[in-house]
């Protein structure tokens, strides 16, 4: 039995899901006549209370075309050092927007308004980038899926408000979040400009994210996306796997964030484990100490079939999701409780 816990991202679609997709009634989505692709995006709308949405075929370029809208070149935007936007979009920033970062150090990924307010250029100072953009990631990829307090969130939102930036949401784990602090999307719509969501992750949708936001924004969405190549015709078969995942998988992340806890507290009881960060959602990470005892434990779970995620710096992670069962889970448990 393989136990495969690198991402949330490695889920397959459930017979129930492909059945569903399979029935999709599809059209061009170039020409805005796919009508599950319309349907999804008028639900996710609807469900931020945001003006409009669009359909993208992945996380990271939602978040560029959002950073693309939001800036123009020579200009910076403001995130943690964590922030997905800078460490896993490819160097995006750069190379679609001609856009610099100002890392900010946070807490586990995540920023407040002082911090912010500290941070921006002083727009009549020619010398530094014009700052015109802040980033937020919530859940926190690699702060071990930690939630933002909303009161803090809007406390940065007065800020951007204040100095007139753009304020984006990279949402790729937003369901989560909202999930385990039974938060309403409808907070985060009236809060933020931009907020992209995933469906591949928590959702187990095979592909796919959207872009909500308010329609000034939105009316370049699409001709941005056009030209980072992400127009897809009879794309409704996936947007469809999205509508599912939204009827029946966001109440489930529950236990997800359960099951995490669980295999938290049992690696805090295991001497080769000297740290395990605070779990909020469905992300774990730990270190082991240096020597023998955590090569032995890195080839027993080889051995095993249990695969978990190397981060670098001593770092490892595991992410529970929908295909992690709970059979999977009883037995990744029964070997951490075994191991000596």
């Amino acid at each position: 039995m393989k136990i495969d816990l690198r991402s949330d991202t490695l889920t397959k679609p459930t017979p129930e899901m492909l059945e569903f997709m399979m029935n999709a009634e599809v059209g061009d989505d170039v020409y805005k006549e796919d009508p599950s692709v319309n349907e999804l995006e008028r639900r996710i709308a609807t469900m931020f209370g945001m003006d409009s949405a669009l359909y993208f075929p992945t996380g990271s370029m939602t978040n560029q075309a959002a950073i693309k809208i939001h800036t123009q070149p020579g200009e910076q935007l403001i995130a943690d050092a964590y922030a997905h936007v800078y460490n896993y979009e490819g160097g995006g920033v750069s190379f679609n927007s001609g856009v610099s970062c100002k890392l900010l150090s946070g807490h586990r990924g995540m920023i407040t308004a002082s911090q912010v307010e500290e941070a921006i250029n002083p727009p009549d100072f020619y010398h530094s980038p014009l700052t015109t953009l802040v980033c937020l990631e919530n859940t926190t990829n690699k702060g071990g899926g930690a939630c933002y307090d909303f009161e803090e969130i809007k406390n940065i939102k007065k800020v951007c408000d204040q100095h007139g930036l753009g304020f984006h949401l990279d949402g790729a784990r937003l369901w989560n979040a909202m999930v385990a602090n039974n938060e309403d999307p409808k907070s985060y719509g009236e809060v933020f400009d931009t907020i992209s969501v995933c469906l591949s992750k928590g959702l187990g949708a095979p592909m796919g994210s959207v872009l909500v936001g308010k329609q000034q924004f939105m009316d370049k969405a699409i001709r941005v996306r056009k030209i980072l190549g992400g127009g897809m015709r009879q794309v409704g078969y996936m947007a469809a796997a999205g509508i599912y995942a939204l009827n029946h998988h966001i109440d489930r992340m529950a236990i997800d964030h359960q099951r995490a806890k669980e295999l938290g507290s049992q690696l805090e009881k295991i001497a080769v484990v000297t740290s395990v960060e605070p779990i909020d959602t469905n992300i774990v990470i730990f270190k082991l100490a240096e020597g023998p005892l955590k090569q032995r434990f890195m080839e027993e779970l080889t051995e095993k079939q249990i695969f978990i995620s190397d981060m670098g710096q001593g770092k490892l992670r595991i992410v529970t999701h929908l295909d992690y069962s709970e059979a999977h889970h009883e037995r990744f448990l029964a070997f951490l409780q075994k191991f000596k």
